[in-house]
């Protein structure tokens, strides 16, 4: 059995879903399809709590029409006959109902939880009237029956794994399941999600609970790209990843992937494909144990990044100094990106300024503390990368004009990042295509 999963844009249209069920049937292998909500949804909905949160019931009524008006539009397009539409409106109109409804009560984090789970709830029970309408046997199999976080938001891979194969032993009979991305149930029972990007992490969550034979991950976009498509203009698709390089990639910046993806394919050993819906027989990119050729790889770039400098004379030989700086990080739950040290001082990199002001008030014991906010860090990945001929003279040579602020390079095989302020990220993206990959 192998996994499907297919992102928003995959799904954004009512052409694309019609692509999207050609694809799922080109063979006859057992599969699950892991769907998306409709590009724009999330969107939407996240508008909708927005607007709740602040009191304002009329502009979240304006969005939540104007979302209606267009799913109204959408089916129309899906389906052909009025039979099959008028069944697919019913089952529309009561995730409009719960969202009109929500208008009159009072909002909370868990409600917030339910509205953004409409949009994914919505896309598969379309497709399947769909799948229905074209007379393709399936099953739609509801995520919130199977998928689940612990308490620290983790996910239940045991639990998800017992739960699935009881779910498709009693449907024995049946080659092709339907789910939904994203969403999920915590350790209260409530709806919650895997936040966003999740159908990816979804997928591979499913991949690795079943053993699958490959997990594909279908985007807009033909494979894994060695920069940024958006903001660089000669890019080339890379044809094999090891998941380490996948994982590096992923959780510096690049955007195909979602970064909590990889680990349960690569613990339970399931490959995984990037492929493109609206070019189904391009070669994309194939994610396995095996890195496939040695040297670099790939430019990513993370991008909402703060540097915090602690500063101390007092900290040279001082045993203890790092454990009890990283203590405070672990005390607010918050990683670090990068580290770089000297004898008087450490500066670190986190990705969330959600706990800011109490890890500054707690590090100031320590020194003299400095905190540099719209930060990038831009990562080369490669497989052992340090083999690539010449490649830090390549790299620095390549950013003569840039001021980078930090850089990190020893601490994993497959990776050197440097700290760049965000306005230099496309002149650094741009300057390390030509440098390194010697395309303009």
């Amino acid at each position: 059995m192998k996994i499907m999963k297919f992102g928003g844009t995959s799904v954004g249209k009512p052409e694309r879903m019609h692509d999207v069920a050609s694809l799922i049937t080109r063979d006859d292998e057992s599969k699950i399809v892991v769907l998306s909500a409709l590009s724009g949804t999330t969107n939407s909905l996240v508008e909708i709590g927005t607007a709740l949160a602040k009191g304002d019931r009329d502009a979240a009524k304006q969005v939540i029409d104007k979302l209606d008006a267009h799913y109204q539009n959408f089916i129309s397009n899906l389906l052909v006959s009025s039979e099959m539409q008028a069944k697919c409106r019913a089952i529309i109109a009561e995730h409009f109902e719960f969202l009109n409804i929500i208008l009159k009560i009072s909002f909370n984090e868990a409600l917030n939880k339910d509205i953004l789970a409409q949009g994914e709830l919505m896309s598969t029970k379309m497709f399947s009237c769909y799948l229905e309408e074209k007379g393709i046997d399936h099953l739609l199999l509801p995520a919130l029956d199977f998928m689940s976080i612990d308490s620290y938001d983790e996910p239940q891979v045991e639990s998800i794994k017992l739960k699935l194969k009881s779910l498709i032993d009693q449907n024995s009979s049946k080659k092709l399941f339907i789910t939904q991305g994203y969403i999920c149930r915590n350790a209260r029972g409530e709806v919650d999600n895997l936040k966003r990007g999740g159908s990816d992490y979804s997928a591979s969550l499913i991949a690795a609970a079943i053993q699958a034979s490959v997990c594909e991950i279908w985007t807009d976009i033909d494979g894994m790209h060695n920069n940024d498509p958006r903001i660089v203009k000669k890019t080339v698709a890379i044809e094999q990843l090891s998941f380490d390089e996948a994982a590096e990639l992923a959780y510096f910046g690049a955007k195909i992937l979602h970064p909590a993806s990889i680990w349960p394919a690569q613990h339970y050993n399931v490959p995984v494909k990037l492929l493109n819906t609206m070019q189904p027989d391009a070669k994309g990119t194939l994610i396995t144990e095996l890195a496939g050729s040695v040297g670099v790889k790939a430019v990513a770039a993370k991008d909402g990044i703060t540097a915090i400098k602690i500063k101390s004379s007092r900290m040279l030989l001082a045993y203890g100094f790092l454990r009890k700086v990283f203590e405070v990080f672990e005390k607010y739950r918050t990683s670090i990106d990068m580290i770089t040290t000297s004898e008087v001082a450490v500066s670190v990199t986190i990705d969330t300024n959600a706990h800011m002001e109490d890890i500054v008030r707690e590090l100031e014991p320590f020194g003299t503390v400095e905190v540099d906010q719209d930060q990038t860090i831009v990562s080369i990945v490669g497989n052992e990368i340090g083999k690539t001929e010449h490649i830090l003279t390549k790299l620095f040579d390549s950013v003569t004009d840039i001021p980078v602020r930090m850089v990190s390079y020893g601490g994993s095989p497959h990776n050197v990042s440097m700290l760049v302020p965000a306005a230099f990220k496309t002149q650094t993206l741009q300057a390390l295509n030509k440098g390194v990959f010697g395309l303009e």
